[in-house]
C-alpha cells in the first residue's frame, strides 16, 4: 500500500476547488500534496513568438522580458499552490504545496510526482468543456485515467440541473 500523500492537481478553478473539498471529505486527515503545474516555456513562447512570426531577430530585451515572464508564472504557481493548501487544510487534510515547471503534459507531471511521493491516489477536478475544445486541447483527466497505475479520483462539476437543485 502506498504510504505517501495524496497528490491533488490544482489549477485554481471551481472544479479544482470542488475536488479539494471532496478529497478532504474522503481522505482527511490523510496528508496531501497540492500540485500546480506550470508549462515550462509557455511565457517565453508568448513573448518571443510574435517576434519570430514577424521575421525579426530576437533581441536581448525580448529575451529578458521572456525570462521575467517565466519567473512571474512560477511565482503565480507558488501562490496558487498556497491557496490550494489553505483550502485543503480547511477541508481537513494535512496539506503542503508544490509548484512544478515542466515541459511535459500535465497528466504526465502529476503521475511522476505521485510516483516520486508514493501517493495512494491522484485527485483532479474535471472541467466541463465542449467536444471541440477537448479535441483541440486534450483532456488531462482522460490522460490520467488512461495512464495511471494508482487510483484517480475525478470530481466533476455539477450539471446545470444539479446546480439549480442546490
Amino acid at each position: 500500500m502506498a504510504s505517501g500523500p495524496a497528490v491533488i492537481g490544482f489549477d485554481g478553478t471551481p472544479a479544482a476547488e470542488r475536488a479539494l473539498r471532496q478529497a478532504g471529505e474522503l481522505l482527511a486527515p490523510h496528508p496531501a500534496l497540492v500540485v500546480v503545474v506550470v508549462e515550462e516555456g509557455e511565457a517565453f513562447g508568448t513573448v518571443v513568438a510574435p517576434v519570430f512570426a514577424a521575421g525579426l531577430p530576437v533581441t536581448e530585451v525580448e529575451i529578458r522580458n521572456a525570462l521575467l515572464a517565466e519567473e512571474e508564472m512560477v511565482q503565480q504557481a507558488k501562490r496558487l499552490a498556497q491557496k490550494g493548501v489553505v483550502l485543503a487544510q480547511e477541508a481537513g487534510l494535512k496539506a503542503v504545496g508544490l509548484a512544478v515547471a515542466d515541459d511535459l503534459p500535465i497528466a504526465t507531471t502529476l503521475l511522476r510526482v505521485a510516483e516520486e511521493q508514493d501517493a495512494p491516489v491522484v485527485v483532479v477536478g474535471a472541467h466541463r468543456r465542449g467536444a471541440l475544445a477537448e479535441l483541440l486541447v486534450g483532456s488531462t483527466t482522460k490522460d490520467l485515467l488512461k495512464r495511471a497505475t494508482i487510483p484517480v479520483l475525478v470530481v466533476r462539476e455539477p450539471d446545470d440541473d444539479e446546480r439549480a437543485d442546490g
